[in-house]
């Protein structure tokens, strides 16, 4: 519950608003069957038309100003949970935002997704019931009972029987709903996983002609969901009928046990209608009192859930020594890293020095390790042992914002926003200038010219309305758009041609000249020309030099080299 409070203390004056108004709301509605009763009792009763009309006016200004009050109360309800929801979607934002891979990968993408829409919505609603209900419903049910017994204490017998059956079934209920509610999270994060799969990797469920099994996956988490949801419901929808039956009950009840002391004219019509009225208000806010013990539990759940990612503790995050980043030297000194729920680790023992005016290039197999080492260079994960060196200063003294300005990355998978052309390429702030620059280097210009719209042309979300080799050419684009110290290509020429490819990396050569460069790849093509090209597998270097180096002394490298050669690739000669 405290979890949700914290989000409510910066809109405290609004709360006690709300409070104070459901407080004289439930005032008034306590006071209107009594007047009724008057009306009755005595205007019916004795003809008296003015006293009728007299009474019939207050009671209908005091209706007038409940309506106004439910109105105010309500307005600053939704008010107040909209702000919370939002303030609970921001936060949670903001901290995903700064979250390593780590945190991602132990969360999971599909889960954090549901937690800052799904969970906090449920929240959201809570809160607008709490600031509704909490209070509205324990005064209407002291107030009911102060007014039954200040009506007739002998009818008043009739809920020493009522009330405690009506919280018999409310618990019955609370202890049975419960537990579902949370169970119900697990499934919407499982369905979410299944349906985030199914659109991420439509392409090749379709290529591989698995529209049916992933039918059946789909279908398998949506019954699961269903049957916990049907469950949950048939126990919330059994519960307001046998509300109405104990309610019902009740004023038979009362109805018979008045019966004959109207006979005997020691009671009048009036209190009986009174009576019934606050019966019915006292078992109407335990009704309500139960659908708040019944939607908090997963409130509660879900604001656990959410809270989890604000005060989940980032393992990736400056130690505050600001030292700044010069050449750019990159240096890995004995590193070995795991991934998140790995028993081995990606790569073990990685050393290597990349210097500024020089090209290191990393080959290797599927698996090898090749992008784990430019993750933990933009400290997207952090190694389990040895050093990483950036200028000789350990990596964890530079502040992650800073190092990170100085690095220009183009992905393995290519990723475009929906937007323009001009707005992916100058992602980081550059200029026109800087862009049409960057996109004649990473020889996209015909791009450009294929629409007349130019750096203003549509980019569909995902970069969906591009080719493989378009996308790949725009981030490579994005990457030099604005000049950076340490530059890192993350095998984003797979996608290009021959030509192209040695196009790009020749139109590259005179910004690398002054900068850290790592490449990795998977053409031996576009690595050849390195200073160092560094030679994966399992994780581990098996060799090291140039290419020449290479194909004399790894026989790996040289089996790499053959098999693309034989393949119509370049080997033995320089560009």
């Amino acid at each position: 519950m405290n979890k949700i409070f914290k989000y409510l203390k910066p809109y405290t004056g609004k709360v006690i608003l709300v409070i104070v108004l459901v407080f004289f709301e439930s005032i008034f509605q306590l006071v209107l069957p009594k007047m009724m009763a008057q009306i009755v009792d005595v205007g019916i009763v004795n003809g008296d038309m003015g006293y009728i009309l007299r009474q019939g006016g207050l009671m209908l200004g005091a209706s007038l100003l409940e309506i106004a009050m439910v109105l105010i109360s309500a307005y600053f309800a939704a008010k107040v949970a909209m702000d919370v929801g939002g303030d609970m979607r921001e936060a949670s934002f903001n901290k995903v935002t700064d979250f390593s891979l780590y945190e991602v990968d132990k969360l999971g993408s599909a889960s954090l997704i549901t937690r800052i829409t799904n969970d906090v919505l449920q929240v959201q609603n809570v809160v607008f019931i709490l600031l509704r209900m909490v209070l509205l419903a324990p005064v209407m049910c002291v107030g009911g009972i102060i007014m039954t017994l200040m009506t007739d204490i002998y009818l008043s017998r009739i809920l020493i029987l009522s009330l405690p059956l009506l919280v018999l079934v409310i618990a019955f209920t609370a202890k049975k709903a419960i537990p579902l509610f949370t169970t119900m999270q697990v499934k919407v994060d499982d369905m979410n996983k299944v349906i985030r799969e199914k659109l991420v990797g439509l392409r090749i469920i379709r290529a591989f002609n698995k529209n049916d099994y992933e039918q059946r996956r789909f279908e398998e988490k949506n019954r699961d969901l269903t049957r916990v949801s049907i469950k949950v419901q048939l126990i919330m929808a059994s519960l307001l009928p046998v509300i109405m039956l104990i309610m019902n009950m009740s004023s038979v009840g009362i109805v018979y046990m008045s019966s004959y002391r109207i006979n005997t004219f020691s009671m009048q019509v009036g209190t009986i209608t009174a009576f019934i009225e606050y019966v019915t208000l006292i078992l109407m806010s335990l009704t309500m009192m139960a659908m708040i013990f019944v939607m908090l539990p997963r409130a509660i759940v879900c604001a656990k859930r959410v809270d989890e990612i604000i005060t989940t503790d980032i393992a990736i995050k400056d130690n505050g020594k600001h030292v700044p980043v010069k050449d750019g030297e990159i240096t890995f000194n004995n590193v070995s890293a795991r991934y998140y729920g790995s028993d081995n680790d990606a790569i073990t023992g990685i050393s290597f020095t990349a210097k500024k005016g020089e090209i290191t290039a990393i080959v290797g197999g599927t698996g090898s390790g090749k992008s784990t080492i430019l993750n933990m260079i933009m400290r997207f994960y952090e190694a389990n042992s040895g050093e990483i060196l950036i200028d000789g200063n350990p990596i964890k003294d530079i502040d992650m914002s800073q190092l990170r300005s100085n690095i220009g990355y183009a992905p393995q998978k290519a990723v475009l926003f929906s937007g323009t052309i001009g707005s992916n390429v100058g992602f980081r702030g550059a200029s026109e200038e800087q862009i049409l620059s960057a996109v004649k280097t990473a020889e996209a210009s015909s791009i450009l010219e294929q629409s007349d719209e130019g750096l203003n042309s549509p980019v569909a979300q995902g970069g969906t309305n591009f080719s493989g080799g378009q996308k790949q050419r725009l981030c490579i684009a994005r990457a030099i758009a604005v000049p950076c110290k340490i530059y890192l290509f993350d095998d984003c020429f797979s996608a290009l041609d021959y030509k192209t490819d040695a196009m790009v990396r020749k139109n590259l050569r005179p910004i690398f000249k002054d900068a850290v460069v790592i490449i990795v790849a998977q053409r031996i093509s576009t690595v050849k020309d390195a200073d160092n090209i560094i030679m994966l597998d399992d994780g581990e270097i098996i060799g090291s030099g140039t290419h020449g180096e290479l194909l004399k002394n790894c026989d790996a490298y040289r089996e790499i080299a053959e098999s693309q050669s034989a393949m119509g690739g370049d080997i033995n000669e320089k560009e």
